[in-house]
């Protein structure tokens, strides 16, 4: 069996991989593991726990309570709140960790548990792997007044929501009109509330969870109900995140869709001309479209490449003591007001750039140009020598010459099947399918399994 924990925590269907003796073994584990760290102190520790409104994370969060409490931790449930919200809660309120159940973009049937550590950062993969292999260990349990006592404070996303809110002050929205689409998730009541309280009309979208109709045909992942809700109201833009709104995307006022990579250069342009941007330097993944590059490029704005995935991200921003950085996806990360992706905040920031600029979305986001990007799967293959095979490495540096400037090659082996993924942009997007089925064949041909 491979690692327990992937890039953002423990998910899998709910009830198969991801089970209530499974969340209550991890909540244990961890209360252990962060006690012996000494990240508590010697005093009695405290948590927050959130969840999406998924089915699945009412018996999943009482089972995290019950492990959580029954090793001595007294635990603050908050409800249905996004994973952003309990990252902010975690640090406000000085809790010792939090966990948030949910799996973010995923389907309604899948799950997930995520741990944050005092402050509200994500755990590193080394305190991960300890928990892991604590799972379902002899220890000495807790009795009398030394378990951990539960309470609920659902009201502490006003709190969140008043955060939100700071961050964009003084601006106001009023006169803006904006189409939220909540996903069915975690964001339905602070998104709303958030940009109602700036003074913007808001009209919302997919904002009645059910436990059900999480992110079911709605949200970040499927923009066409937004797309089309934005040119039925005639409204200024629309903003769409996903289940636990730790990413968001939006739509301009013509129903055109404008991803993260333009949300990144939108707001690091905003950012660089108040002196904020650290360093002048954005940071992105190696899937950011070339375009966002060249935009950053034309601007003197670093941006610094990653490999895939915001806890990569989140490193780079750290290590380097920048500001802003994210992924197409919309997980964007403004770490002077939030330790991870906040969908809502991006949306907050995004349409402040509105108002103070007195621009559209559509002139906002002009100033970067999308390239065709094609992405072509290859299975079935020996990913292990996708860096090595030297017939492999010449077809990509011939393309990569051919390209030229105005375009790129991009190999990657999948993380966790027997593929590789070849993503090509260009000029056109029939040059870049052309280069990209060219470089899929050989894949083919010369990492075939033996």
């Amino acid at each position: 069996m491979g690692r327990l924990f992937g890039t953002d925590g423990v998910r899998g269907r709910a009830n198969e991989l991801l089970t209530a003796e499974l969340a209550l073994d991890l909540s244990v584990a961890a209360a252990h593991v962060l006690a012996e760290s000494g990240a508590f102190g010697g005093h009695r520790p405290s948590a927050v726990v959130g969840r999406d409104p998924r089915a699945s994370g009412e018996f999943l969060e009482a089972a995290v309570v019950a492990g959580l409490a029954s090793a001595g931790v007294n635990v603050h449930r908050l409800g249905v709140l996004p994973t952003p919200g309990v990252a902010y809660l975690t640090r406000s309120t000085k809790a010792d960790f939090g966990v948030m159940l949910s799996a973010s973009h995923n389907p309604m049937p899948d799950n997930g548990i995520k741990f944050f550590a005092r402050g509200g950062e994500k755990l590193d993969d080394a305190v991960e792997d300890l928990i892991e292999a604590r799972l379902r260990e002899p220890w000495p349990r807790p009795t009398g007044a030394d378990v951990g006592r539960v309470w609920n404070d659902t009201a502490l996303t006003d709190s969140y929501v008043r955060h939100l809110v700071r961050t964009v002050a003084p601006t106001r929205f009023d006169g803006i009109t904006v189409v939220l689409d909540c996903a069915n998730g975690a964001a339905h009541r602070a998104g709303p509330e958030a940009f109602e309280a700036l003074g913007a009309k808001v009209i919302r979208l997919h904002a009645e969870p059910d436990g059900i109709n999480i992110n079911e045909a709605c949200g970040s992942t499927h923009p066409e109900d937004l797309q089309a809700a934005v040119v039925e109201h005639g409204a200024d833009l629309g903003l769409a995140v996903d289940g636990d709104a730790d990413r968001c995307l939006a739509v301009d006022a013509a129903g055109q869709v404008v991803d993260g990579d333009q949300i990144l250069a939108v707001l690091a342009l905003a950012l660089s001309e108040q002196g904020r941007l650290a360093g002048n330097t954005l940071v992105a993944t190696v899937m950011s479209n070339l375009g966002l590059v060249q935009a950053m490029h034309s601007a003197d704005i670093t941006v610094q490449q990653t490999k895939v995935g915001d806890r990569y991200v989140l490193e780079a921003m750290k290590a380097g003591g920048y500001v802003l950085g994210g992924e197409q996806s919309g997980h964007v990360v403004l770490s002077e007001h939030a330790t991870t992706g906040d969908g809502i905040l991006t949306g907050l920031h995004l349409v402040r750039r509105m108002a103070t600029s007195g621009q559209p979305l559509a002139k906002l986001a002009s100033v970067m140009t999308r390239l065709p990007q094609v992405l072509i799967n290859v299975p079935g293959v020996d990913k292990t020598r996708a860096d090595s095979d030297p017939i492999l490495t010449r077809a990509v540096a011939d393309a990569t010459a051919e390209l030229g400037t105005t375009g790129r090659v991009l190999l990657r082996p999948s993380g966790t099947e027997s593929l590789v993924r070849v993503m090509v942009e260009a000029e056109t997007a029939d040059r870049a399918t052309a280069v990209a089925e060219h470089l899929a064949a050989v894949v083919r041909t010369t990492l075939t399994l033996t």
